[in-house]
């Protein structure tokens, strides 16, 4: 079970916060945004909707153009030095210190945020355990899987306590088995209370992940709720995926007439997604309006409504894009 978020207490909070790069690439448009204590926040939009210069302004990376930012009371823009000290961040690339060994990347982070010899070592000495790194202490980081430099580097963020830790794509590039054991490794230290605050493209990811998500397109937040209330926002129980040859776009306005229950017809990519309230002989409905129009369907399959399909309903185009 997770632990419940504090919703009285806000860690991160932006106003009208906006980044303009030269050139006028107008990467993060006026957003506001709140985060509370003790959720995981997710980010999630396609590559480029400005996920991770947000995460870049909030972490005293990016200076925004206008607006504000606060992490933990403190402004970002006005104290970069005191807001580093109360965030962890995982960035997309490896940034660990490849002529050091895995022990003391953590050891001398500890060092560098203040720590005594002694707290740095016990820290470094625990993380290795609760991260499931102890066998490697010794090895250099050169030495490691993906799964596991990613693994090091949550390790490495979060030694020190941060009131925040800022992940940017933690899972991209990583193989399916250690996504899933980082995925319980955020869990655990959500169990724990830690706040989170994550970017990401992969909808299972804030799915499965998050207490709230905001889907994020060109810059501006298209929604925000919970992963359940976003899925409930489409209006739609089932989402049948119908691909057939023909005029598709005629084909859905006959699907979206003529079938019981169905509230729209949303055509991508040479196929058409039947938003349906109730399930019962939809399929049947669906083959046999077609049918009786002229078309031939030769694939159907039924899902659920999923984040993606909560983008598409606000953009018309996939997540992936």
């Amino acid at each position: 079970m997770n632990a419940a978020p504090n919703p009285t207490v806000e860690v991160i909070r932006c106003e009208q916060l906006t980044k303009l790069y030269p050139g006028g690439v107008l990467a993060v448009d006026r957003l506001d945004l709140t985060v509370f204590r003790g959720e995981i926040f997710g980010l999630l939009g396609p590559n480029g909707a400005g996920k991770t210069t947000t995460a870049g302004m909030l972490t005293t990376r990016v200076i925004p153009t206008n607006g504000s930012a606060s992490v933990a009371g403190i402004d970002v823009v006005a104290h970069p030095a005191l807001a580093k000290q109360v965030i962890g961040v995982v960035p997309q690339t490896n940034t660990l210190d490849r002529s050091l060994t895995v022990w003391e990347n953590l050891y001398y982070h500890g060092r560098f945020f203040g720590m005594s010899a002694r707290e740095a070592r016990c820290a470094a000495d625990d993380s290795l355990v609760q991260f499931r790194l102890a066998d490697r202490a010794k090895a250099r980081v050169m030495a490691l899987s993906g799964g596991m430099a990613q693994r090091l580097m949550v390790a490495r963020a979060i030694l020190h306590s941060p009131s925040v830790l800022f992940l940017d794509e933690p899972t991209a590039g990583l193989d399916p088995q250690s996504r899933i054991a980082l995925w319980e490794i955020l869990g655990r230290l959500h169990v724990d209370g830690q706040t989170i605050f994550l970017s990401t493209h992969y909808m299972e990811e804030a799915d499965s992940l998050c207490d709230r998500v905001a889907i994020m397109d060109h810059g501006r937040i298209l929604a925000l709720d919970t992963p359940p209330g976003l899925k409930q926002s489409v209006g739609a129980d089932t989402i049948v995926t119908v691909t057939a040859a023909g005029d598709l776009q005629e084909l859905a306005r006959v699907l979206e007439q003529q079938v019981e229950g169905a509230t729209k017809a949303v055509q991508r990519a040479g196929t058409i997604d039947l938003h349906v309230t109730g399930t019962t002989g939809v399929l049947p409905q669906v083959v046999n309006a077609a049918d009786q129009s002229g078309f031939r369907v030769t694939d159907l399959s039924v899902t659920e409504p999923t984040l993606e399909t909560v983008f598409i309903n606000l953009t018309g185009k996939e997540l992936r894009e």
